[in-house]
Formats: C-alpha cells, sequence, structure tokens
C-alpha cells in the first residue's frame, strides 16, 4: 500500500465520451488530467492553488509524473479520483489513486512531484517557498 497524505482530497466524476477510444475505454493520456483535476482540489482544500501560487510569485510545474494501469476505466463509467499529499517541504508530492465509484475497485495510481519556481528569476528552489509551507501547515493543524 502506497503511504497515505497528510491530507487528501477527492473528485467523482462520470467519464465522458470525448475521452474514450473506439472501444469505449479512456485513452491512456486522460488519466494525467483527471489527476490534476483532483490535485487542483486539493490545492483549493490547501487554501494554495494555482493563482495563489502565482500571486506569491512562483510555479510549479510538474518534473516527474508516474501511473500505473491497472484497469481501464470505460464510457459512463462513475470514479473516484483522490489526491494524497506526502511531500511539501523541499518539493510537492502527491500521490493518486482512481477507483470505481460503485464498488471501490482500484483502476490507476499513480504520483507527480512538481518543484518551485521563482518567476521572476526562472530558477528552481531547492525548498519550497514558506508560504506554501505555511498554507500546508495551517491546513493540517
Amino acid at each position: 500500500m502506497r503511504k497515505e497524505g497528510v491530507l487528501q482530497a477527492q473528485i467523482e466524476l462520470a467519464v465522458p465520451f470525448f475521452d474514450v477510444d473506439m472501444l469505449e475505454v479512456v485513452w491512456h493520456g486522460h488519466y494525467v488530467k483527471y489527476f490534476e483535476e483532483a490535485r487542483c482540489a486539493l490545492l483549493d482544500k490547501l487554501g494554495h492553488n494555482y493563482r495563489h501560487m502565482r500571486e506569491a510569485g512562483y510555479a510549479w510545474p510538474v518534473i516527474d509524473l508516474q501511473l500505473r494501469y491497472i484497469r481501464g476505466a470505460q464510457f459512463g463509467q462513475r470514479i473516484i479520483v483522490r489526491a494524497d499529499l506526502v511531500e511539501w517541504e523541499n518539493r510537492l508530492k502527491i500521490h493518486y489513486l482512481i477507483t470505481d465509484a460503485a464498488t471501490g475497485e482500484r483502476m490507476t495510481r499513480g504520483s507527480s512531484v512538481q518543484v518551485a519556481v521563482e518567476i521572476a528569476t526562472r530558477e528552481m528552489l531547492l525548498a519550497s517557498p514558506r508560504v506554501f509551507v505555511d498554507a500546508v501547515e495551517r491546513a493540517i493543524s
């Protein structure tokens, strides 16, 4: 089992027709989009989403992305996408889990790593900005 995060958020969605192939199975690249939706929900829950990040002067590009496909989602299927915050002090690492909403069956898992980049200088930071760390600490306390 993967490490559970200090804070979680989840979304539920029905797989839309435009995300599937001719066999009505979700095209593999769309899982990244589902992860992003859950990550945005998690950042909103932190109170420090992408708008706040930009206003604080930082961009957070994804530098690593891992996915493990277990079972393909199908057109119309309701799925739960969960995002778990597992690291935040030096980088932002999030674990993801996609499950079938009706059965709880695990379908896909993954993780992403993002790092802070100062927008003004385009320099990558070796530690997360204090404004972000403070937001996490407020959310988990």
